[in-house]
């Protein structure tokens, strides 16, 4: 009986304490992390497979092969061993047709799942991914400002330090396109350009194409920004956040079993709570315009006022409908808004004028998707995007009155099917018809001046393009050509596209890449202080004349080496862009007011050496840039790119551990070119300045140094609050990134116009999700 007892006490004993001594279960994330470390392997994977999934781990003194097959018996993931040192994770198959997500597992391979921070990986293809949720920490950032984050990478970079002229690749800005939710935008950035114009917290993905294009994109002779915001989550969730420069919130609520509404909206408090951020910041943008001068450098007794702000919110809705169809929509409305109020007291008089501007991006779209079955897939998308700016300027000096505007919208259709040969083997076919319409109005009081414009172009578009790996997957490739037929011109444009890549001993990757691109619209700008001098590009559209169609190739070759401690990644890139205009290239010299078509190419290296210790990591890239101009028609025709930056060197230290992130990093860069006048001095034989060839100097080096620091408290299962605090420019050095020349005509002499980059600018970020 005695015995008996004991037997049930050592039961109930074991019954009651085994979950305390029992291993908890673990994210599979980080689960496969430390087999990676063990065993020295890489685990192929996408992210959103395996987030939610938590298991019990594997029993440490396990064999390889066991713990693999312990992960397949107590997950719905499929795990096949390739080469002895890659495992390709994929969800196992059903007899139900899988979603397109799953359809891409196998071509969808990650070459570099930490790429500078977590939440950013570079795929076997070439393609660089963001996601925001999972962004660690970036020097000088403190939210996940995909604009500010991107021109971290190797070849990217803003040469005036706005999210609204982004360089790839020594590239104009207007030549990447931007996409959000498949809707192009025209209109990229707040406080005209300091400040992205996209939600940071509510962005799911960004795809970032540098060269090897897939051929569904269009209209870009340089890179494309894809960024998406639409998946659906399990749960409902809400997020409010704040800086010292704006307010804001998105939301996302289940309607019903397989729908889903996300709503979100961003506001800036500068109209009525002036930070120390927003000091610096309108420091920065409003330099050398009508809001801080009046052109010619003379005192003047006048006071002025301004009031800014600017906002953006989007709403999205997602509905699965049956098994196999969705239905979505997507709609985002974009604004920054100026008044300017100026006033001057003259003879016992006061005079005041009101000047404006506007500028704004509204878009929509609407998609149905069809998932056939288990190899067949297709989707239909109309949508709709407009941008307008407008502008009115009351000069307090001789009551002139100029109006201007510019608009630009892009309505179209898309269609798209994808086939699946085998899991290895992808074939797509779609077809798109675009109509681009652009209006330039101007129109002045004294003297009495009106000029109206307005041209539309359809273009139809053909697709084809087909994904292939080899069945060890070492070996991909992508092949895609784009035809354009442009009605108005009774143009057909050929765009082939390829992407190759092969992996050796699962450490060393080499990539190939080759393309060849077209665009349409452009960017100029007709004169410095047009639209205030703050946003002065305006849209502009191709008339096959005096505004060339622009066309683009550009090839590519890159290597990569990637163990557990280290990654090296190394590119050479050879670009020429023909059917370029003086007028969108900001010339402020000889050439601000000569029209001419041309060209430029650019030749480069990118390299990228970062190195795990751990809780710590650390980075360097190194860019070397050679961008030339030829303009056939000027003597000399060639001379350097404006926005050439023959090096740059940029570096981190980042401590990322838990709930604790820092960062630590800097930037330096040669200087931009410029053109110095002859001689300063003026005579009554030499009214104007008198220029040396362009961009025949360069400008001081820059040099910044930035940092960061986040710390998140879990407040309970599903609640966390996040707080960041980050200095830009942490040691105050002025660097200038922009000089041009004027005549003073007190002195009658050329003096220099110079830009300034931000002074040192503090920001806190503040984040509580629901």
């Amino acid at each position: 009986m005695i015995k008996k007892k004991r037997l049930l006490f050592i039961l109930f004993f074991l019954i009651c304490w085994t979950p305390f001594f029992a291993q908890q279960k673990q994210p599979l994330k980080n689960i496969i992390r430390d087999i990676e470390k063990e065993h020295g392997i890489h685990f192929n994977f996408i992210e959103e497979q395996i987030d939610n999934i938590e298991i019990t781990p594997p029993d440490p003194s396990f064999t390889l092969a066991k713990k693999i097959f312990y992960l397949e018996g107590h997950t719905p993931l499929h795990f096949d061993v390739i080469g002895g040192t890659y495992v390709s994770v994929s969800l196992k198959k059903t007899t139900e047709a899988p979603p397109e997500s799953e359809m891409k597992v196998s071509l969808e391979e990650v070459a570099v799942d930490k790429y500078l921070t977590t939440g950013i990986s570079k795929k076997a293809d070439g393609v660089y991914q963001i996601k925001p949720k999972k962004l660690g920490i970036l020097p000088g950032l403190t939210d996940p400002d995909v604009l500010q984050t991107m021109q971290q990478i190797p070849g990217i970079y803003s040469a005036d330090e706005t999210v609204s002229n982004i360089n790839i690749r020594g590239g104009t800005h207007d030549e990447t396109l931007f996409l959000w939710n498949g809707l192009r935008m025209f209109q990229t950035g707040h406080f005209f350009g300091l400040i992205s114009a996209f939600n940071p917290y509510l962005n799911d993905k960004i795809e970032i194409y540098k060269n090897g294009t897939s051929a569904f994109y269009g209209e870009s002779v340089s890179g494309v920004v894809a960024i998406s915001s639409g998946l659906v989550e399990t749960d409902s969730t809400t997020c409010l956040s704040s800086n010292m420069i704006w307010a804001g919130f998105n939301t996302k609520i289940h309607t019903s079993e397989k729908g889903v509404l996300t709503l979100s909206a961003r506001r800036s408090m500068t109209d009525f709570f002036s930070s120390p951020t927003y000091k610096k910041y309108y420091n920065r943008i409003f330099q050398n315009t009508i809001v801080t001068d009046l052109n010619d450098n003379q005192a003047i007794n006048f006071q002025s006022d301004e009031y800014f702000y600017f906002y953006d919110t989007t709403v999205q809705y997602q509905q699965k409908i049956g098994e196999k169809n969705e239905l979505s929509f997507s709609a985002i409305a974009i604004r920054n808004s100026l008044d300017l109020y100026e006033s001057t007291f003259n003879s016992g008089i006061t005079i005041s004028k009101n000047s404006t501007l506007g500028q704004q991006n509204l878009g929509a779209i609407l998609s149905w998707k069809t998932n056939w079955d288990a190899k067949n897939t297709s989707e239909i998308s109309i949508y709709s995007s407009n941008y307008n700016l407008d502008s009115r300027y009351e000069n307090i000096s001789n009551s002139q009155i100029q109006k201007q505007k510019n608009s630009i919208t892009d309505t179209g259709l898309r269609l798209a099917h994808h086939y699946m040969l085998s899991d290895l083997w992808k074939f797509s076919s779609g077809y798109q018809y675009i109509e681009t319409g652009v209006r330039n109005d101007e129109e002045v009081n004294n003297p009495a001046f009106l000029k109206l414009s307005k041209k539309v172009l359809r273009t139809h578009v053909a697709i084809l393009e087909t994904d292939w790996k080899a069945p060890d997957r070492q070996t991909a490739f992508r092949l895609g050509l784009r035809s354009n037929y442009i009605k108005e011109f009774e143009k057909l444009l050929f765009e082939p596209r390829m992407q190759f890549s092969h992996s050796f001993n699962g450490k060393f990757r080499m990539t190939f890449s080759a393309e060849q691109k077209s665009q349409s619209t452009s960017q100029v700008v007709d004169l410095q202080q047009d639209f205030l001098g703050v946003e002065k590009r305006r849209w502009v559209i191709a008339d096959n004349a005096q505004i060339p169609i622009q066309r683009s190739r550009q090839v590519e070759i890159g290597l990569a080496y990637k163990d557990k401690k280290w990654l090296v990644t190394f590119d050479n890139y050879l670009k020429k862009v023909q059917g370029i205009s003086t007028s969108g290239q900001s010339f402020q010299n000889q050439l601000e007011f000569v029209k001419l078509n041309g060209s430029y190419l650019v030749y480069g290296s990118e390299l990228l050496v970062q190195r795990n210790l751990g809780r710590y990591y650390v980075w360097l890239s190194y860019s070397y840039n050679n961008n030339k101009y030829n303009f056939p028609d000027y003597i000399p025709p060639k001379f350097a790119n404006n926005y050439e930056v023959s090096h740059m060197v940029s570096g981190a230290l980042i401590y990322d551990w838990k709930k604790l992130k820092t960062a630590l990093g800097a930037k330096w860069y040669s200087g931009r070119a410029e053109t110095t006048p002859i001689s300063t001095a003026l005579t009554p034989n030499q009214p104007g300045i008198i220029y040396n060839n362009p961009n025949n100097e360069n400008l001081g080096d820059f040099f910044q140094v930035n940092f960061s620091v986040s710390y998140a408290w879990k407040l309970n299962k599903k609640n966390l609050f996040e707080a960041s605090f980050s200095i830009l420019n942490l040691l105050n050095k002025r660097n200038t990134i922009n000089r041009y020349y004027r005549v003073n005509t007190a002195t009658n002499s050329a003096e220099s116009v110079n830009t300034y980059a931000l002074e040192r600018t503090p920001n806190l970020s503040l984040k509580l999700q629901l």
